[in-house]
C-alpha cells in the first residue's frame, strides 16, 4: 500500500481521534498534519507487527501526549459517570426522534460528555475515546498506546467511573 492510501483511508478517523483528545480544531488539524509527516518519515521501519491503522493511532497518541507535555510546561511558565454497560459511543451518533425537546436534550448531554472527556487526565482520556468513541479492542489500544491489556482494561474502568462522577447529575434515573 502506497503512502497516499494511506492518508486517504485514514486520515479522517486519525483527526477524529485527535480533535476527541485536544478539543481544538486547529491544534487538531496540526496534530494531525505531524502524526503523517512522523508516519512518512518512518514508513520504511514499519515492520507490520501491527496493522496500519494501530501504528497511526500510536503515532497520534504520542503527537497529543507530548502536545499536552508542551501545553503543561507552558502554563506552569505563564503562571510561574456513565452506567457501567453505557458506552460513549452511544451518545456519539444519537438516533433522531423529531421531537425538539428530546433532540435538545440529547445535544446538551452530548456537550456535556464531550466536556467530561476532555477534564479526564490524558492518560484515561486516550483509553475512553480509542475503546469507546473509536471502538478499538483492548489488545489494539494495549498496541497503539504501548499498555499491557490489564493496564488498558483498569484504565477504561476507572475513566467510565470518573465520567460516571462527573455526569451523574445530569443522567435521569
Amino acid at each position: 500500500m502506497d503512502f497516499d492510501t494511506i492518508i486517504d483511508r485514514y486520515e479522517k478517523p486519525i483527526y477524529n481521534l485527535i480533535y476527541r483528545l485536544v478539543g481544538d480544531v486547529e491544534e487538531a488539524a496540526d496534530l494531525t498534519q505531524e502524526t503523517f509527516v512522523a508516519a512518512y518519515r518512518s514508513f520504511s521501519e514499519f515492520r507490520g507487527e501491527s496493522s496500519i491503522y494501530t501504528w497511526l493511532y500510536r503515532i497520534a497518541v504520542n503527537k497529543c501526549k507530548n502536545a499536552f507535555k508542551d501545553r503543561d510546561r507552558r502554563r506552569l511558565h505563564e503562571s510561574a459517570e456513565l452506567p457501567a454497560e453505557v458506552e460513549l459511543s452511544q451518545l456519539s451518533d444519537p438516533e433522531k426522534t423529531g421531537q425538539p425537546d428530546a433532540e435538545f436534550e440529547r445535544k446538551e448531554l452530548r456537550v456535556r460528555v464531550e466536556r467530561a472527556i476532555s477534564e479526564l487526565p490524558i492518560d484515561y482520556r486516550i483509553v475512553a475515546v480509542l475503546r469507546d468513541l473509536h471502538g478499538l479492542a483492548y489488545d489494539e489500544i494495549a498496541q497503539a498506546t504501548g499498555l499491557s491489556v490489564d493496564v488498558v482494561r483498569t484504565r477504561i474502568a476507572r475513566a467510565r467511573a470518573m465520567l460516571r462522577r462527573k455526569l451523574e447529575p445530569f443522567l435521569i434515573e
